[in-house]
C-alpha cells in the first residue's frame, strides 16, 4: 500500500493554532508537553441482544460505518439471570480510532453530528475523570451523516470516550475547547 501525504484537517488545525495557543497558556516549556488526542473509544451497548443475536451484528455493521473501521463486539464476561444474560453472549460493540481516522471522527462529531442532536445544549463540562479523559454520550446514532435515515429499524445509543495526554481536567478541557467542543457555559 502507497504511503499517502493526506493530514486531516483538525490535525494540520492542531499543529499549526492549538499548540501554539495551549504552550502560551500553560506556559510548557517543551512540544511535547503540550496535550494530545490519543485515541476515541466509541461503544454501542446493545441491550436487546439477549433475544435476537442479530441485533448486534447491525449495531456492529452501522457503527463501522460511522467510526470508518471494522467493529469488535463485545461479549458479557459473566452470567446474570436477572438480565437473562450468558456467559460470552453477545452484548455490544466497540471501536478504537488512533491517528487519521481519529482526527477524522473529531472533525465529523464536532461540525455535523453534535449541531444535529434534538434538544441540544452543549455537551456537559464535568464529564472529564480527573486524568484528562472526557466521556460522552449519545442517545441517536442517527445523528452521523454515514447511516441513512430510512433504512434504520432501531435507534442506539453510544459512549464516545476522548483520551487525552493532559494531566489535569483543566488542561483537556482547554484542548477540547480549541477543537471547537461546544461545551455548556
Amino acid at each position: 500500500m502507497a504511503e499517502t501525504s493526506y493530514t486531516p484537517r483538525m490535525k494540520s488545525f492542531y499543529e499549526e493554532n492549538i499548540r501554539q495557543q495551549m504552550t502560551e497558556q500553560f506556559g510548557y516549556k517543551n512540544v511535547m508537553e503540550v496535550p494530545v488526542i490519543e485515541k476515541i473509544v466509541i461503544n454501542m451497548g446493545v441491550g436487546e441482544a439477549t433475544a435476537d443475536t442479530k441485533k448486534v451484528q447491525t449495531a456492529a455493521a452501522d457503527l463501522a460505518l460511522i467510526a470508518g473501521q471494522k467493529a469488535v463486539v463485545t461479549r458479557a464476561r459473566k452470567a446474570i439471570s436477572n438480565f437473562r444474560l450468558r456467559e460470552n453472549q453477545p452484548v455490544g460493540t466497540k471501536v478504537t480510532l488512533r491517528k487519521v481516522r481519529m482526527y477524522e471522527f473529531v472533525d465529523r462529531l464536532v461540525n455535523i453530528a453534535l449541531p444535529r442532536v434534538r434538544d441540544f445544549r452543549g455537551l456537559n463540562p464535568k464529564s472529564f475523570d480527573g486524568h484528562g479523559n472526557y466521556a460522552m454520550g449519545i442517545k441517536e446514532h442517527i445523528v452521523f451523516p454515514e447511516i441513512n435515515y430510512d433504512k434504520v429499524d432501531q435507534m442506539w445509543g453510544m459512549d464516545i470516550i476522548v483520551c487525552t495526554t493532559a494531566k489535569t481536567d483543566e488542561e483537556a478541557r482547554a484542548l477540547l475547547k480549541a477543537f471547537n467542543f461546544p461545551f455548556r457555559q
